[in-house]
């Protein structure tokens, strides 16, 4: 069992054990628990109630979050003739083809995520070994796959987050930065869960939100109440 310092001792020792807190309750509990002096980062896991070894029951979409991640993000954009400077105008940070297909295979992966145009995926397509596993190949269903390139570079560099269950049944995903404050974080949080819940399959059976947490970086673990969530976001 990993050993804790004395300040996340201290500040797991003001949590009441066992309780489920309301949004705004969980995130005036998580800002207190802070106690590093860099940013932390925002999670939530959401234990789901699917099968995610079901095709009808896989969760996996993207929303753009209200207030941003807080993160920078590095935009590769796969394009060629006037997508490619309709990218560059747009803010893509890396644009291009075969040019940059031959620099990945030569080990660059500094960027953190992709969008091509259609024309461009049998392109693409050459490197999906390396891509793949690092999440990072263009995928229409999450929309980085369009010729409306603009629309989608400013979603990504806006806040737009991915997410997918995994096989056991939670999906994880950074919601922010400790700097937000109170407010712009249960903004941030209630739109990422009243996404989830619309995703609900038609196949899940029984309850769907088993349990969410959230915490910081380097904090503990706050755990919501997933009735009274449900009840804030609708």
């Amino acid at each position: 069992m990993p050993k804790h310092g004395k300040n996340y001792n201290n500040k797991v020792a003001k949590l009441e054990s066992g309780v489920q807190y309301t949004l705004e309750e969980g995130v005036e509990k998580l800002l207190a628990s802070s106690y590093v002096k860099f940013d932390e980062t925002v999670d939530i896991a959401m234990k789901l109630g699917v099968d995610p070894r079901h095709a009808d029951q896989m969760v996996r979409s993207s929303v753009v979050l209200p207030n941003g991640t807080g993160k920078v993000t590095r935009v590769l954009v796969f394009a060629k003739g006037e997508k490619e400077a309709e990218a560059k105008e747009a803010g893509a940070d890396f644009v291009g083809g075969d040019d940059l297909v031959d620099k990945i295979k030569e080990g660059w992966t500094e960027f953190d995520k992709t969008v091509a145009t259609p024309d461009m995926m049998g392109t693409v397509g050459k490197i999906g070994r390396i891509l793949g596993p690092r999440n990072l190949m263009p995928n229409a269903k999450l929309g980085t796959v369009t010729f409306d390139l603009a629309s989608v570079i400013k979603d990504i560099k806006g806040g737009k987050v991915d997410f997918r269950v995994d096989k056991s049944g939670i999906i994880h995903a950074g919601l922010g930065k400790v700097s937000f404050g109170q407010e712009k974080l249960v903004e941030n949080l209630m739109v990422f869960v009243d996404k989830i819940i619309q995703l609900k399959p038609s196949s899940s059976k029984g309850i769907y939100l088993k349990s969410v947490t959230i915490t910081s970086t380097m904090g503990p673990g706050i755990k919501l109440d997933p009735i009274s969530l449900r009840a804030a976001v609708k």
